[in-house]
């Protein structure tokens, strides 16, 4: 293609052939021009520019040819350097393509990204600023990084901030970007502005999820730690601000305006700061965040006065100035408690508790205790006290008790009596220390007057518990006063004001129990007995049960020690009395004492059926004591037989541990009467309800009782007992469900254990394996003899039967037939192997006949004796026992 000139441009060669005649068949066709260059794009530079020209010549609109060409021709010149004549030409490439594509944003940021890398600062700012003119505002984001991120790392902080300027009335969200920016840079004035606009914007959403608190925080710390930087803001104002706006954090921002004085310079300033911020904080944490902050900035002052006085030398001055700062900082850690008090109330000002630590804390200063106590009444409201508020009131006139001004104690309590109390313990409360203080100091008269006072009937009357009625109205229904008024008048008073007083109390029905016994026993000190027993009687007709206990037992008590035997029947009759309705719990007592009488004063069947009643009537624990207490007396009024049908009474109503117990009691004193019979079948019956792995003492007292006075025979049918007792008890479901669940538990083992690969037996097996080892650790831990016995064996087995069937028996009824005897008249010879045998046959015959004729005569004396164990010795001899 020959140029102007003459001289050709561009050399084709006959592969382009195709492509060329294509374009000049479609010039304005894209897809043509593309495939073209994207067939030159490995050919030399310059020509692959000249198809790119060509192209955009026809086609100038097109954003694709070209975002391509400008984008082939910067690779062209990467690794370059930029002052090659390369890079200018490229970017008057890109300005003609900004004349028909500056709506794309795209080429913008390339274009400005090219320039910035070409470290072209003002082309670069002014070509950011021409895309944003150009481009529409929604694709303004698109730029606002770019631009934002090349002025930050400008060396001109003054061009980031009009930047930013520009970009924050775009985007007022971003204003922490622009913040920490500035703070980066040093520009803490123009940040501590933007940050306060920040805080008071309150529809601000912080893109970094902080709280409205935490940028105020972040100001208060700017400013304050900054004062000489920041002089836009009225750091105090703000500070304040914050201090109304956030008052659960009040320590943290007096902390920042004191510092913000102290980096000034401004000491006196911070120091005044400081101590207003201990007068108002209202938590303790507040206080100790202040109170700390203020205790080092005092140790600062100090510390660096001492440094200059060294450096300087001794001068008097500064000695001075050094004193009164030490001066001023111990007087500081010694208001310390002070403070922390003052900080309590102001968070309650009704705790009474913290009003009398605080006159703790002057104890010494008069002046102040009682400016204390004052502030105290006037401040605690009673209805929102914590504590009793009649305590400040009783202390106050204390402190002036103490320090001998009565007329000031009694002008205290007289304006203490007329406060509005919550409860009517409080007033109560007060008239008694009023009255405590007069006796105290000998006005015995002045005392009685003032209880007297506090318990005259009001005007109008009102229930102790009617709240709508103030506690004046109620306090003449108040126990406490009535009974100090009640001692005084026992001290001082007559006998008839005495009365008075305890019958208005009955009258009122605000006695207790022991206002009654107080009562009658002041009448029987007057040697007024009747008249006593008439309170007593007042008072059981004010109580019932239980209260009413102590006053039947004391009366009881008393009218005893009175009349004794003189009017029995007016006795009897108060203790039937005091019977009716009395709860088995508090009915022991009461019975001894009936008892006892009837004893002393009356006849001893009437007490025998006292005791009686009282084995019925007393609570079931104390039955078995009750019924020991009965046949000792019994034992020692009609001898020990009468005690018999005691004991078998006993054995039918009480528990069976009882009842074992009392059965071995029996049985011993059948035996020592030497009714050997009727022990043995107390025994008998005793032995149903002893299991022998429980029970072995009973077991073994029942075989000692049978070595001392039974033979063979009564032995083997204690033991034949022993094991029907023992198989009841095995085939008991439920007892030996606990003895299974006991034994998983316990050392015993599991079901596994009992029968090692039998688990596929059925349980009733299994049962009956447990029973049997059960039976034999009982068998075993069964206690011994020490002597040896020598007539009965303890044991029977098929061995020793033969051995006895060989010994010669006295009583042995012959019971062998006619071929026993021939086979016996035999000669030595003649069956001498089946005689061992034909021996063991005998023995035991002899042993189920025995057996047999026993256990017919042991289930008749058994059943006889459920119907009456004690009626059996006839029945004994009957049947040979």
């Amino acid at each position: 293609m020959p140029s102007l000139n003459g001289k050709p441009d561009v050399m084709f060669e006959e592969d382009d052939l195709p492509y060329e005649e294509e374009i000049i068949r479609n010039p304005y066709s894209v897809k043509c021009w593309m495939r073209y260059i994207e067939f030159k794009q490995n050919g030399v530079k310059s020509v692959l520019n000249m198809i790119y020209e060509r192209a955009l010549k026809e086609l100038p609109g097109s954003y694709k040819l070209w975002y391509n060409y400008l984008r082939e021709r910067r690779k062209q010149v990467k690794g370059k350097c930029i002052t090659e004549p390369a890079y200018e030409e490229i970017n008057n490439c890109h300005e003609r393509a900004l004349v028909f594509m500056h709506k794309m944003p795209r080429i913008w940021l390339d274009y400005c990204q090219f320039l910035v890398a070409q470290c072209k600062i003002t082309r670069s700012r002014r070509t950011f600023d021409r895309a944003l003119r150009a481009l529409p505002v929604t694709q303004h984001p698109r730029i606002w990084p770019l631009y934002l991120r090349f002025a930050r790392n400008l060396p001109l902080p003054e061009t980031a901030i009009r930047v930013y300027r520009r970009y924050l009335k775009l985007s007022p969200e971003n204003a922490e970007e622009y913040i920490d920016y500035l703070r980066s840079c040093s520009k803490l004035d123009e940040a501590a502005v933007r940050l306060a606009a920040v805080v008071n914007d309150e529809s601000f959403v912080s893109k970094e999820g902080k709280s409205n608190y935490q940028l105020w925080h972040e100001l208060c710390d700017l400013i304050s730690q900054n004062p000489d930087k920041v002089n836009s803001l009225n750091v105090g104002a703000i500070i304040r601000g914050g201090l109304t706006r956030f008052t659960d954090q009040l320590g943290k921002l007096w902390c920042s305006l004191a510092d913000y004085y102290i980096r000034s310079g401004h000491f006196e300033k911070a120091r005044d700061v400081y101590e207003e911020a201990i007068l108002t904080v209202v938590t303790v944490r507040d206080f100790t965040q202040v109170f700390d902050s203020y205790a080092q900035f005092e140790e600062s002052m100090i510390a660096a006065k001492m440094e200059t006085t060294s450096e300087m030398g001794k001068d008097e001055e500064e000695d001075i100035d050094l004193e009164l700062r030490l001066a001023r900082f111990e007087q500081l850690i010694a208001r310390r408690p002070l403070l922390l008090n003052s900080v309590l109330l102001r968070q309650n000002p009704h705790n009474v508790h913290e009003w009398h630590k605080r006159v703790k804390l002057y104890e010494g200063k008069p002046r102040q205790i009682i400016n204390t106590y004052t502030e105290a009444v006037q401040t605690v409201d009673p209805m929102k006290a914590t504590g009793k508020p009649s305590s400040l009131w009783v202390s106050f006139a204390k402190f002036y008790e103490e320090n001998e001004q009565l007329d000031d104690a009694r002008t205290i309590f007289e304006k203490a009596t007329k406060v509005n109390y919550k409860q009517v313990d409080d007033l109560a409360g007060v008239w008694c220390e009023y009255g405590e203080m007069e006796l105290r100091h000998e006005n015995y008269e002045q005392a009685l007057r003032i209880l007297r006072k506090a318990t005259a009937i009001p005007s109008k009357k009102a229930e102790y518990f009617d709240v709508s009625e103030p506690v004046q109205n109620r306090v003449y229904k108040s126990l406490k006063v009535w009974s100090m008024l009640a001692d005084l008048e026992e001290s001082m008073g007559t006998f008839q004001s005495t009365k008075a007083v305890y019958d208005r109390i009955i009258d009122l029905r605000i006695a207790t129990p022991q206002i009654i016994i107080n009562y009658a026993m002041f009448l029987e000190e007057h040697n007024y007995f009747e008249e006593s027993f008439k309170a007593y009687e007042r008072g059981i007709a004010l109580f019932r049960w239980p209260n009413v206990y102590d006053i039947w037992n004391t009366y009881l008590t008393k009218f005893i020690d009175r009349y004794g035997g003189k009017k029995l029947e007016r006795a009897r009759d108060l203790f039937e009395q005091a019977l009716d309705g009395c709860p088995a719990k508090f009915a022991k007592t009461i019975y001894l004492l009936y008892a006892k009488l009837e004893e002393e004063f009356g006849l001893a069947r009437h007490a025998m059926a006292v005791y009686e009643r009282a084995t019925q009537a007393v609570d079931n624990t104390e039955r078995h004591h009750m019924f020991n207490i009965y046949i000792k007396r019994a034992a020692e009024i009609y001898g020990v037989t009468y005690t018999r049908a005691i004991y078998q009474k006993a054995i039918e109503v009480l528990p069976d541990e009882h009842s074992r117990d009392m059965c071995l009691r029996f049985a011993d004193m059948e035996s020592k009467l030497g009714e050997i019979d009727r022990g043995r079948a107390i025994y008998s019956y005793c032995s149903q309800i002893c299991d022998p792995r429980m029970t072995a003492t009973f077991w073994q007292t029942w075989k000692e009782f049978e070595i001392r006075h039974g033979n063979e025979d009564t032995i083997r049918e204690m033991l034949r007992i022993k094991r029907s007792v023992q198989a009841t008890y095995n085939t008991q479901v439920n007892f030996m469900s606990s003895q299974m669940m006991k034994a998983t538990t316990n050392a015993t083992g599991t079901i596994s254990d009992l029968a090692p690969g039998q688990m596929g037996l059925d349980d009733m097996k299994l049962l009956e394996q447990q029973a049997q080892l059960l039976a034999a650790e009982a068998e075993q831990d069964k206690p011994k003899l020490k002597e040896k016995i020598l007539f009965v064996r303890s044991d029977t087995s098929r061995s020793e039967l033969a051995e006895l069937a060989k010994q010669a028996n006295p009583d042995e009824i012959d019971i062998d037939d006619e071929d026993e005897d021939g086979d016996e008249d035999q000669g030595p010879e003649a069956g001498t192997e089946e005689r061992p045998h034909r021996c063991l046959w005998r023995a035991e015959r002899r042993r189920r006949l025995n057996t047999d004729m026993t256990s017919l005569t042991s289930s008749l004396v058994h059943e006889w004796s459920l119907f009456n164990p004690c009626k059996m010795y006839d029945e004994n001899r009957l049947y040979g026992m």
